[in-house]
């Protein structure tokens, strides 16, 4: 979504435009992101073998 503010817009205005635009926004859950990620990875191989790291 775009909000265009014009030079001059009072600030009563734009408060108000901004927070239509904030209300509007889709709301996305974040907490089926919460928690460890169950692997059989080393994280620290891991981390090395993206870095190229290997000596």
């Amino acid at each position: 979504m775009v909000t265009i503010i014009k030079k001059g817009t009072p600030k009563k205005e734009i408060k108000k435009l901004i927070t239509e635009a904030i209300s509007k926004a889709p709301k996305s859950n974040i907490m089926k992101y919460a928690g460890a990620l169950k692997t059989d990875i080393d994280p620290m191989d891991y981390q090395k073998q993206m870095r190229d790291e290997w000596e």
